[in-house]
């Protein structure tokens, strides 16, 4: 069985009513999930030795406001999911609401996540439920808002970087 058709059949099986929709875009499979089974589908799919999911590459998220797509969730929240032993990545996508976007933390899961987790937000302001730090790690401290964010000001006046600026080249290397 090829692995596209190994990970449909595993979260049909086991997870059928939290499956919403599945897409194959220029053969980038993807499984639109309900929120609340993030967590219970990553798990099963890192458990599983035949599907051998051990790898979360990366999380970002797209804002789909002023968009048609946004009667679905404002947010939609991209998990990039990929499988060592059989070379295969695919994408578990979640929507979210305007009004308080949240997600449970994969941290339990995958340690690397919250770094992933922490970037997503910052920049859109998506919150991960049972995240140990949900601090700032790309925007400076004094920024108010989410710079991905579609609503996010364009005409503002940018934050210096100065905890440097007086540091000469060969001490910032």
């Amino acid at each position: 069985m090829e692995m596209k058709e190994k990970i449909g059949h595993f979260l049909r099986s086991r997870f059928g009513d939290d499956i919403l929709s599945e897409d194959d875009f220029r053969g980038d499979l993807s499984f639109y999930i309900t929120p609340q089974s993030l967590f219970p589908i990553c798990e099963a799919l890192q458990n599983d030795n035949e599907v051998d999911i051990k790898l979360l590459a990366d999380i970002t998220a797209v804002d789909w406001m002023g968009h048609p797509e946004e009667e679905k969730g404002r947010f939609e929240v991209v998990y990039n999911l990929y499988s060592l032993s059989h070379c295969f990545r695919f994408f578990l996508k979640v929507r979210l609401p305007e009004e308080n976007p949240t997600v449970r933390s994969l941290v339990d899961l995958w340690a690397g996540a919250e770094w992933l987790e922490r970037e997503v937000w910052d920049l859109f302001g998506i919150n991960f439920e049972g995240h140990p730090d949900l601090t700032k790690i790309l925007t400076p401290d004094d920024l108010e808002g989410h710079p991905l964010r579609k609503d996010f000001p364009l005409t503002y006046e940018q934050p210096q970087f100065s905890w440097n600026k007086d540091q000469p080249p060969e001490v910032i290397k």
